[in-house]
């Protein structure tokens, strides 16, 4: 099951990379990641909540500009792949399971998320004939939304 949801909050951080790690954070702040005495400790700090909170708000208001590249391009697409990967072991690290298993998992839910996602989206827009932001709002939604349940199971 964790490793279900560890690749779950990768497909999360696959469409929106900053999002996953922010929710962790969350998470762990509010116990609902045991994460105190692992690698990943860090990210149950104030610090990083805020940060993270931050960069996530500021990634879903940049993903609305014309000039912000696509998430298939190599940055953005790694970035995520290695959020994605930072999510996955955070759920099965929190778990007691470890941290690669979990790792691999939400890397290969990032990989899904950032292809699938971006295919959607592109198909999205051309079928219903609406301007890409309407999509991106939507795709938002989904991932906050996603991020949260995932992080609550």
């Amino acid at each position: 099951m964790m490793l279900l949801l560890a690749f779950a909050i990768g497909v999360i951080a696959g469409l929106r990379s900053m999002t996953a790690p922010a929710v962790m954070a969350w998470g762990a702040h509010a116990g609902r990641l045991a994460l105190c005495g692992t690698p990943l400790a860090l990210l149950s700090s104030a610090a990083a909540r805020y940060s993270l909170t931050g960069f996530a708000i500021a990634e879903l208001v940049m993903d609305k500009l014309p000039t912000t590249p696509s998430r298939t391009r190599p940055g953005p697409f790694v970035w995520r792949l290695l959020t994605g990967a930072l999510s996955g072991a955070a759920i099965t690290s929190g778990a007691g399971d470890g941290l690669g298993a979990g790792a691999v998992a939400g890397a290969l839910g990032a990989l899904l998320g950032a292809l699938g996602g971006n295919k959607a989206r592109t198909g999205l827009v051309r079928a219903l004939k609406v301007p890409d932001y309407v999509v991106a709002v939507a795709e938002d939604v989904v991932a906050v939304g996603g991020a949260c349940l995932i992080v609550s199971a």
